[in-house]
């Protein structure tokens, strides 16, 4: 199941939970999952509010935002990996209200490995998911 973690400056987001909920339906859209929910209820999205001061690029700037999302291994292709990051960067602007948040938006698509991530208790490998591993 896909998890997604954004990182910001306290205040960059006035609904964090729609962001998150919006988040968690685009990237399930793009794995092809269906709605159900075995899906709806295991893929989630957290949002990080860091101190600006907890935000730095090399000239000094602190208005960027990290987007990483983790995905079980072989799920997105290149062709998704590009719509995905198009797709959650422009959610992320849009919830900030700053179109050129955008620009400063960074993404990391990273796939767990076969056994390297877990729910319920258990490390999961992707062939062998069931309904009694993950709760519906």
């Amino acid at each position: 199941m896909p998890m997604i973690d954004v990182y910001a400056g306290a205040g960059t987001f006035a609904d964090r939970h729609k962001l998150a909920q919006d988040l968690a339906k685009a990237v399930m859209k793009w794995e092809n999952v269906p709605p159900i929910n075995l899906f709806k209820k295991n893929t989630a999205a957290f949002i990080h509010e860091l101190a600006s001061e907890a935000i730095s690029n090399a000239a000094g700037g602190s208005n960027y935002v990290c987007v990483q999302v983790l995905t079980p291994i072989n799920v997105l292709n290149r062709e998704k990996q590009l719509d995905v990051v198009r797709e959650l960067t422009d959610i992320v602007g849009a919830a900030a209200g700053d179109p050129t948040l955008v620009n400063r938006t960074w993404m990391l698509i990273t796939e767990a490995a076969e056994g390297g991530w877990g729910i319920n208790r258990h490390a999961t490998r992707a062939r062998k998911l069931s309904p009694q591993t993950v709760q519906s």
